[in-house]
C-alpha cells in the first residue's frame, strides 16, 4: 500500500503544536523561536515531510525557475555557457530548465510555449538559425517576464543581450590572415538574418578594405555552418576561379570539416590555404595542424547573462541593455604560414 504524503497537520499532531506555528516554522518565520523551530524541523525530517513547492509558488506567483533555450547542447561553447548559467542560478536559489531548439524555429516556438505554461520567472535564449520572427516571445513581454538573449543578440525591444563584439573579433581573424600573406580570403558566414553573423561578415569586409583588398561576393559563402556544410564549402573553394589562399570560418565546426576534406584531397594547410575558425572548440587544438581560432568567454557569458536575468526578475522590470564582452585570437598551426616574399 502506498504511503500517504506527510502534511503539516501530521507534524502538528505528533508534537502537539498548532499547525499555524508548524507552517511558520517551516517557512522560517521570525515569529517562531529558534528552539521551537529546531524541534519542528527535526520532526519534519523524521516523518519525511516534503514541502509543496507548487502550492507555495502559486501563492507567491514565483517559481524560482528560469528557462534556458540553447541551439545545440552538444556544442562545447553552449555547454560552457550553460555551466556559467547554472552556477549563477544555483547561487541565487534558482532552478534551471534547459531546452535545445536544434536550430529549428518550430521547436523553439514550442519550447517557449512550454516554458510559459510552466510559469518560469525568466528566459535566457540564444535564438535558432531559422528564427526570423519573434511573435512567440510576445506573451512573455505581455506578462512582464524578462528575456535575456545570449551569444546571438537580437533587435527585439525591451530586452537585454549578452554577446562578444563579433565585428571586432571577425576583423581580428581576417586581419591575421592578411598579415600572413593571404589575399584571396573566403568567409564561411552564417545566416545573414541573424545579427551575429551580419556583424562577423562586416568585420571581415572591413579588414579587407583596410588593407586595400576588394570584397569579392563570390568569396562569401553563406551556410548553416554544420559539419556537412564544411565539406560542401571546401569543395566549392577548390573550384573557385582565381584560387583561394585563406579561409575565415564563422565557427570551428565548418572550419575543421573543411580542413579534413582538404587534407584528404592533397591540399596542404597552411602552405596552400590558411584557415581560421571561431569558438575555440576542444578539437581545434588536437587536430593536425591545430586550428587558429577566436576564443570567447563562454562560461563568463553564462554567468553575466544569468545575473542580468535574475536582477530583472528581482526588480520586476525588463531592461534594454547590450552587454558586450571581449575575445582573443589563439594562433595555431593552421594559419602560421612562413613566406619568403
Amino acid at each position: 500500500m502506498q504511503k500517504s504524503e506527510v502534511t503539516i497537520h501530521d507534524i502538528s499532531k505528533a508534537l502537539g503544536i498548532d499547525s499555524s506555528t508548524v507552517s511558520r516554522a517551516l517557512n522560517d518565520s521570525p515569529r517562531v523561536s529558534s528552539k521551537t523551530k529546531a524541534k519542528i524541523l527535526a520532526k519534519a525530517t523524521e516523518l519525511g515531510y516534503r514541502r509543496n513547492s507548487l502550492a507555495s509558488n502559486l501563492r507567491t506567483n514565483k517559481t524560482y525557475t528560469i528557462g534556458v533555450v540553447v541551439p545545440r547542447i552538444s556544442r562545447n561553447f553552449f555547454s560552457n555557457v550553460i555551466s556559467g548559467i547554472e552556477e549563477t542560478a544555483y547561487e541565487n536559489g534558482y532552478n534551471v530548465i534547459i531546452c535545445q531548439s536544434l536550430e529549428s524555429l518550430d521547436r523553439e516556438q514550442k519550447i517557449m510555449n512550454t516554458l510559459l505554461s510552466n510559469r518560469v520567472d525568466g528566459v535566457l535564449i540564444s535564438i535558432s538559425m531559422e528564427t526570423t520572427s519573434f511573435k512567440h516571445l510576445e506573451p512573455f513581454k505581455n506578462y512582464g517576464t524578462p528575456i535575456v538573449f545570449y551569444d546571438r543578440p537580437c533587435n527585439y525591444g525591451g530586452c537585454t543581450s549578452v554577446s562578444i563584439n563579433d565585428f571586432e573579433a571577425s576583423f581580428m581573424a581576417t586581419e591575421h590572415l592578411i598579415f600572413n600573406g593571404c589575399k584571396r580570403i573566403v568567409h564561411f558566414g552564417g545566416p545573414q538574418h541573424i545579427e551575429l553573423y551580419q556583424n562577423r561578415k562586416k568585420g571581415y569586409i572591413s579588414a579587407l578594405e583596410k588593407h586595400g583588398l576588394e570584397f569579392d561576393k563570390t568569396l562569401f559563402l553563406e551556410t548553416k555552418l554544420t559539419e556537412e556544410d564544411g565539406v560542401k564549402l571546401a569543395k566549392k573553394v577548390i573550384n573557385i576561379k582565381g584560387g583561394v589562399d585563406g579561409i575565415y570560418a564563422a565557427n570551428d565546426t565548418s572550419a575543421i570539416s573543411a580542413m579534413r576534406y582538404f587534407k584528404l584531397n592533397g591540399v596542404i594547410i597552411p602552405d596552400e590555404i590558411s584557415i581560421v575558425g571561431f569558438n575555440n572548440d576542444p578539437i581545434s587544438v588536437v587536430i593536425e595542424p591545430s586550428l587558429t581560432t577566436v576564443n570567447q568567454p563562454d562560461f563568463e557569458m553564462g554567468q553575466i547573462a544569468a545575473k542580468a536575468l535574475i536582477d530583472q526578475i528581482k526588480e520586476k522590470k525588463c531592461k534594454t541593455k547590450a552587454l558586450v564582452l571581449g575575445s582573443d585570437l589563439i594562433v595555431r598551426g593552421s594559419s602560421s604560414k612562413i613566406r619568403l616574399s
